[in-house]
């Protein structure tokens, strides 16, 4: 398949690939979200849904590859994400490997996009078809199911949180429940705390990184830190941070969560 991508430049890849590296939790999600995921030969460190992927080994992280193991492996593809993973992209296209970038949306229907995309790299466009309709009709059903003002924090080894242009920060406008740093030009951005009950948010929602014990309570135990009083929402980390598939099953958790706070469910 040749295919020109705006970083890349013109790409020329097997019109079929059947040997595929992810380097990128988005991507492994979408192999496998497609039926696609016997293609995987190699991930990341990072790339740890479905659990079956933990068998295969691990080619690097978000900004480093091991090129000679990659090369051992003789993928036909090799799938990275754009921002942090452009360097290490471009790096690997200079030394030969068959590499693309998948865009990081800037609202979920680009990671719908994204699905269309990967299985028309793969050679299966009818695969994406049923399955983008279906997380479209589950997203669209989520439309205004609140009306909140939102604190939302991710720990990414500090606080961030969102602001215009994130895919995040559009998923939860579409919920009703809308960002207080929503106005902020910068998708992503660590937040001034002293800033946070000043704009009266409704309701905080909290993302621990993945794996960690007792999230609900670590949370708590910030609020009481700062002074806090708001009703909480937790997720189970890396739950909204994650622009694959998956992140349509993760939104209607955090609907759930956010009726069951409220009294609502």
């Amino acid at each position: 398949m040749r295919i020109h991508h705006d970083l890349l430049g013109e790409v020329v890849l097997k019109d079929e690939p059947r040997r595929v590296v992810s380097l990128a939790p988005h991507a492994t999600d979408s192999l496998f979200a497609l039926g696609l995921g016997e293609l995987l030969v190699g991930r990341s460190a990072f790339c740890h849904r479905p659990a079956r992927v933990l068998s295969l080994p691990v080619l690097g992280s978000y900004t480093r590859a091991r090129e000679e193991l990659l090369a051992d492996l003789a993928p036909d593809l090799v799938l990275l994400g754009t921002g942090v993973q452009r360097g290490l992209a471009l790096s690997l296209k200079e030394k030969g490997f068959p590499v693309f970038l998948l865009p990081l949306p800037i609202s979920p229907f680009g990671i719908l996009e994204n699905l269309e995309l990967l299985a028309a790299l793969l050679g299966v466009p009818e695969r994406a078809t049923p399955l983008v309709q279906t997380l479209s009709e589950g997203y669209l059903a989520l439309k205004n199911r609140f009306n909140l003002r939102v604190y939302l924090e991710i720990d990414l080894g500090g606080p961030i949180t969102v602001g215009r242009g994130s895919y995040i920060a559009a998923a939860l406008r579409h919920l009703g429940l809308f960002p207080i740093f929503g106005e902020v030009p910068q998708a992503y951005f660590a937040p001034d705390l002293a800033e946070v009950p000043r704009r009266a948010p409704d309701l905080l929602i909290y993302e621990p990184k993945p794996w960690r014990s007792r999230p609900e309570d670590l949370a708590k135990g910030l609020m009481e830190k700062r002074g806090w009083r708001l009703p909480l929402v937790v997720t189970d980390g890396d739950e909204l941070a994650h622009f694959g598939p998956m992140f349509f099953g993760f939104l209607e958790k955090l609907a759930e969560r956010v009726a069951q706070t409220l009294g609502e469910g």
